[in-house]
């Protein structure tokens, strides 16, 4: 005997028998749908349900919608906060700024240490609001800008145009486009 003659009893003992014709499941001919009847009660349990899935769903992505605009409106809250509190800190330095300006601007005695070293921690002011994205505003010659400027002196003046600035008793500060403080100045007429 060869070994395919010894092996081939052992595979159909392995081989699973076919089930009985009886105990098959009948088949639905080919090309026809199998059909369901329902009673009236499982039509409305199977509505209901329907209905509540539908509600579960709308309440869901309502919830979702809901969470998305509040991390939106915590987000520009946070913004604002932080610019807030960016303004007031660089409005408290403009005092400052204010008396270093007058102070590097005096005439006279330009040689003296204290003057040299005035005016360089003026610059370094100034360095420092530029770094902050402070815009400083020095309007002399432009056009007046009630947005930008406030005027506290009108003058009348043939060599400048009507409403433009002749002086400027106060410089204005910008960050961004929002005014720290407006520049306060004279108007030509």
């Amino acid at each position: 005997m060869s070994k395919k003659e010894k092996d081939a009893p052992l595979e159909e003992e392995k081989a699973p028998q076919a089930a009985p014709a009886e105990e098959a499941a009948p088949e639905a001919p080919a090309g026809e749908e199998e059909t369901f009847t329902l009673t009236r009660e499982q039509m409305e349990k199977m509505e209901g349900l329907a209905g509540q899935l539908a509600a579960q769903n709308d309440k869901y992505l309502r919830l979702a919608a809901e969470y998305d605009n509040y991390r939106k409106r915590t987000a520009k809250e946070k913004e604002s906060i932080y610019q807030d509190a960016r303004l007031d800190t660089i409005e408290r330095f403009l005092e400052v700024y204010d008396n270093l300006e007058r102070a590097v601007s005096q005439p006279g005695d330009e040689d003296n240490a204290h003057k040299k070293g005035m005016a360089m921690i003026f610059q370094q002011l100034v360095s420092v609001l530029e770094k902050l994205g402070v815009t400083i505003v020095d309007p002399v010659g432009e056009a007046f800008d009630p947005e930008r400027h406030e005027a506290v002196m009108h003058t009348d003046s043939e060599e400048l145009g009507e409403n433009v600035v002749s002086q400027v008793f106060q410089k204005g500060f910008l960050l961004g486009e929002k005014v720290i403080r407006f520049a306060k100045v004279q108007v030509a007429n």
